[in-house]
């Protein structure tokens, strides 16, 4: 195949592609009509919102909510183990984190933790299946495409910063497994293609996602977008969907050429940072995209995500190994995360910014999904331990999770909920679930509740049916001073 026909084929795959994003199993001609209902306003108390996303299944009696600490030792008894970490206090009285975690109990005072969040039953626990949940607030499958919260967002506020992708997720590739289940959810849906995330798979090369491809001269990628438009517009391959996905999907493009061109592209150069701030960040791809967010939500970013990836069998997926990878997995995490909530605060954003880091689900030795709902078991966890692969947290626990919350009008020093200390680690006080969470950062932003969309003739709410309540006992109030209080 010769060179221009290659082109003619990228073309053709990437305006594919990009209409992918807002595809659904019904017809789109009549999709987005219009927003159903008009929704009052209401105070808002921040206007960014970065998620600091756990890919795999962060187990919650490892990090941060510890109990009673049996070390390794050969011919132990796995139900005797609920915590392979020692607990370690933090900087609020009577909240202790798990070993390892020291740098993140250091900005306690400034945030919130949820203790008590339940995971969907969803059958079979799948990581993807539940990621999609939590993400989108829907059970898959939909009949139509249910956007991510950071597109709900997007749609709903616009950008900060009109150059500056109101959307953008990091750290996660789709290169490896489960990578189509990944991408299901990593989109706009029927909100359209211009609300998507602005992907940014490796955030130290995050100044290369604006710029032209390597070897490419602007003059010529210029040329290269203006017929790329030309065709997109002739393409029979948008005739398939509906004028308002059309328009949606070449107003992405609008927005791609305008930071190319923009000085603002600078904020995704992260060699404009000092060394010894690069250097304090800089515990891998996900270290580096704590950075990033920073710079994004200095600059006007709105919904930005950072990820530790989710890869089966890697990462927080610890299928064996649990206490080694979850000590890794501290590493990585623990540093770059204080600095991020340090450095806002000093540079004055914190208060305007909602910083959320929370996982699909937890997990435990012993027992798979939650009591009385019983699934199939996915790990051979042996009763005596012998080897120290089995030393640690294998099993998918959905009965009892941790999710933390800094600035954006949060409670600092709030612990909210709560789960037992012996097994099963379930909640057992304010139990969350997910369209709590997703309502309660709308709720920041001053979303209303009933914000929805007609879609195919029936309403599509930002939670199921518009039945999400956010958790009003986050939230500090006017004139309320902050103390560290238990809920």
């Amino acid at each position: 195949m010769d060179n221009q026909n290659t082109r003619r084929e990228f073309i053709k795959k990437m305006t594919s592609a990009s209409l992918a994003a807002s595809a659904t199993t019904i017809p789109l001609a009549s999709f987005l009509s219009s927003c159903s209902t008009s929704v009052p306003k209401i105070p808002s108390t921040a206007d960014t919102v970065i998620l600091l996303w756990m890919a795999g299944g962060m187990a919650h009696t490892e990090t941060f909510d510890p109990k009673a600490y049996v070390p390794y030792e050969k011919g132990v008894e796995s139900k005797r183990v609920l915590s392979t970490f020692p607990k370690v206090p933090t900087v609020v009285d009577g909240l202790d984190f798990s070993e390892g975690l020291e740098s993140i109990g250091s900005v306690m005072d400034k945030g919130a933790i949820i203790r008590s969040y339940k995971s969907g039953d969803l059958g079979h626990i799948l990581h993807t299946r539940h990621q999609y949940h939590w993400h989108t607030c829907y059970e898959p499958p939909q009949s139509v495409q249910a956007p991510h919260i950071g597109a709900w967002i997007a749609k709903e506020l616009g950008p900060a910063n009109p150059v500056i992708p109101p959307f953008i997720s990091m750290g996660q590739r789709f290169t490896m497994g489960e990578a189509e289940e990944l991408k299901a959810f990593h989109s706009a849906g029927f909100l359209g293609t211009e609300f998507g995330p602005f992907l940014i798979p490796d955030p130290s090369s995050g100044l290369e996602s604006v710029r032209p491809p390597q070897g490419m001269s602007l003059k010529r990628f210029e040329a290269r977008y203006k017929l790329y438009k030309e065709l997109a517009n002739k393409s029979k391959h948008l005739e398939e969907g509906s004028d308002y996905q059309r328009a949606s999907l070449m107003r992405s493009m609008e927005q791609s050429y305008r930071l190319l061109n923009s000085p603002e592209a600078t904020v995704f150069d992260l060699s404009q940072e000092p060394k010894e701030v690069y250097d304090t960040y800089n515990t891998g791809r996900f270290g580096l995209g704590c950075l990033l967010a920073k710079r994004l939500a200095m600059n006007g970013g709105r919904f930005i995500s950072v990820s530790t990836e989710y890869e089966p069998f890697l990462g927080w997926d610890t299928h064996e190994n649990g206490h080694l990878r979850a000590k890794k997995m501290k590493e990585l995490i623990d540093r770059p995360i204080a600095q991020l909530i340090k450095d806002l605060e000093e540079s004055g954003h914190l208060d305007s910014t909602l910083i959320i880091l929370a996982s699909e689900f937890s997990r435990d030795a012993i027992m798979e999904g939650r009591p009385g709902a019983p699934v199939k078991d996915q790990v051979n966890q042996p009763d005596i331990i012998e080897d120290e692969k089995f030393y640690g947290m294998h099993r998918h626990f959905t009965d009892g999770s941790s999710i933390l919350l800094w600035g954006g009008g949060i409670k600092k020093g709030l612990v909210y909920g709560k789960t037992a200390d012996e097994r099963p680690c379930s909640s057992i006080e304010n139990p969350v679930v997910i369209d709590q969470v997703h309502q309660s950062i709308y709720h920041a932003l001053g979303m209303h509740p009933e914000t929805q969309y007609t879609i195919e003739g029936r309403p599509f709410y930002t939670t199921p049916d518009g039945r999400g309540k956010p958790i009003l006992d986050l939230f500090r109030g006017p004139l309320e001073e902050d103390t560290k209080q238990v809920v």
